[in-house]
């Protein structure tokens, strides 16, 4: 990073203590664990989350490392870490945000999301804590894995101080509406008991977790157990499966049997069967940015022979395709409603996106070269939403997760789940969508009508 003012960034507390502080040697140090993970099946997806303990690297790396062996393939898909993990040093209520600008590690300085901690701050839970991030080493541990798995890439750290699970849920749900969002939740398991009793409380913990049942979790069960809590509530919500990747304690790498901490290594993926298969994602992609590059040649889309696709590609489906340039919209067109093949609506989308969205001038060929991010979305079927009022219709909606369409006469919008991100308090979400609609912002009538639906949402880098 550059350009940065020493005061906004927060300097690594625990370098030297808890890891090396020599940028050589902690290279070497995180290459070298990662290297030594035994040969494992790596899936065609990025995780959704991973959970890695968080105790000086010479008891718990050798776990944290068979999760974090599984990033450096995604590199390209996974552009953002929400970091999560538990206070020691600072009691406080909700989850607490840095006003940093950067995390500073001995490998250089990581960019802390900016835009996104300003939406998170919108919800009561989340505060601006400096002092809580000072001296917290559950976060900081995790930076150098994450800077070697993935080279460049910007952090939403918060330290979870008294939150409940359903708050730790929002904030994961919302931030992960953003595709290429790695969730990391550091936690170590049990503290300082002796290694027989350690084993089956953490192996009862594990249990838990693999079930995704929170409730089962006890207090001394895991440190990091709050934001745990929350990820297993939006693992139900979303179908996520656990897999135990790595379960041991201090007595089994660095330190004596009498008195241990327990650490486990789990990974969350997408469900068996969950969705698009990466190809027909890919294959979306490809078609999407292939018909804006015809436009510049013929002015129209690119013609799409849906029978030479099939299954889902070949099947009626609605998609939004969205346009960023430097992290900003650049053009953003789709269907609500599946009327012809996916993959005809992709090509369609592609073009409308770069020359038909009104907001924006058409798209020209120097522009493109400047579009860094072509995202996708494909929809659910819609599914109508009866609530008596705005009150109860905002807490029938799930941050995050439920796309929203309103409509009362000839007054119509939706917000696809990624608007979480930018407005993630119900209050501000429900008032910004009436009026994209040309509704008053409080507009209640019995012929108001909603529908939710949810979206697969997946992002390239278009070939510039």
């Amino acid at each position: 990073m550059t350009n940065l003012h020493p005061h906004d960034i927060r300097p690594p507390a625990v370098a030297g203590f808890f890891y090396p502080d020599d940028p050589g040697a902690l290279s070497d140090t995180v290459d070298t664990l990662v290297r030594t993970v035994k040969n494992r099946a790596v899936p065609d997806e990025p995780p959704f989350a991973i959970v890695v303990p968080h105790a000086g690297y010479a008891y718990s790396a050798p776990i944290a490392a068979e999760a974090y062996a599984l990033l450096p393939r995604f590199r390209r898909q996974i552009t953002r870490v929400l970091l999560l993990g538990p206070a020691h040093r600072v009691g406080f209520r909700g989850l607490a945000a840095p006003s940093s600008a950067a995390f500073g590690t001995p490998l250089g300085d990581v960019a802390v999301d900016r835009h996104a901690i300003a939406a998170l701050s919108q919800l009561p839970q989340v505060v601006i804590r400096d002092d809580a991030h000072a001296q917290e080493h559950s976060l900081e541990v995790q930076l150098p894995f994450l800077q070697r798995a993935l080279g460049r890439f910007t952090l939403i750290p918060l330290v979870v101080g008294m939150a409940s699970p359903e708050e730790v849920a929002e904030v994961i749900s919302v931030m992960t509406a953003e595709p290429g969002t790695l969730v990391v939740i550091s936690s170590d398991l049990s503290h300082y008991l002796d290694y027989d009793t350690a084993g089956q409380l953490d192996r009862q913990t594990v249990d838990a977790i693999m079930k995704l049942d929170e409730s089962a979790i006890l207090d001394e069960g895991a440190c990091g157990r709050l934001p745990i809590k929350g990820l297993l509530q939006v693992a139900r919500t979303t179908g996520l499966t656990p897999e135990l990747l790595d379960l041991r304690n201090s007595g089994d790498t660095a330190g004596s049997k009498d008195r241990v901490v327990g650490y486990a290594s789990l990974a969350f993926r997408n469900g068996e069967g969950a969705g698009l298969k990466r190809a027909e994602r890919e294959t979306l992609l490809h078609v999407a940015e292939t018909s804006i590059r015809r436009g510049f040649e013929t002015g129209a889309p690119a013609a799409i022979d849906a029978s030479a696709y099939a299954g889902s590609l070949a099947a009626p489906g609605a998609c939004f395709v969205t346009l960023k340039s430097a992290g900003q919209l650049r053009g953003c067109i789709g269907s609500l409603v599946a009327h012809r093949p996916l993959i005809v609506d992709a090509a369609e989308n592609g073009f409308g996106a770069a020359f038909r969205d009104p907001r924006f001038p058409p798209l020209t060929a120097q522009d493109f070269d400047k579009v860094d991010t072509l995202e996708m979305s494909v929809l659910s079927a819609a599914h109508p939403l009866s609530a008596g009022s705005l009150d109860l219709l905002a807490k029938a909606l799930k941050p995050g997760i439920d796309g929203l369409i309103v409509r009362d006469g000839d007054h119509r919008a939706t917000f696809l789940p990624q608007v979480w991100e930018q407005l993630p308090d119900r209050r501000t979400f429900l008032p910004h969508l009436w009026r994209k609609a040309g509704l008053p912002q409080n507009h209640w009538s019995p012929n108001l009508k909603t529908w939710t639906y949810r979206t697969q949402s997946f992002i390239r880098v278009p070939a510039n």
